[in-house]
């Protein structure tokens, strides 16, 4: 995304919407956390996009996840220096103009 200029372009686009699903989320936050990594990046951190200032920590309590349990998820956040979510695949993150709401049906932790 940095390289395409993808990553220069997205804060200015105002009246667009993003959405994302696990990874597709993720890279919008600061830091994915060391658990996440699953290839090295060019700056060889965990450290991604940082459009919005939290870390999310998808598929919460997944069946096929087992390693996404909400200890992992605590002990996940313990790491990062940032605020943290996580969120099951029944809750999605909005935020417009820098507020967060959360949407959810599902099970979800602010951390």
């Amino acid at each position: 995304m940095r390289r395409s200029g993808l990553a220069e372009l997205l804060p200015s686009l105002h009246d667009k919407v993003w959405v994302g699903l696990s990874a597709g989320s993720m890279v919008m936050t600061p830091r994915i956390g060391p658990d996440f990594v699953e290839w090295t990046s060019p700056t060889g951190t965990d450290e991604t996009l940082g459009l919005v200032d939290f870390s999310l920590f998808p598929h919460l309590d997944h069946p096929a996840l087992p390693e996404n349990s909400m200890a992992d998820a605590e002990r996940w956040a313990a790491a990062l220096p940032n605020p943290a979510y996580a969120i099951d695949d029944e809750t999605a993150v909005k935020v417009a103009d820098g507020v967060v709401e959360i949407v959810s049906e599902g099970r979800w932790r602010l951390f």
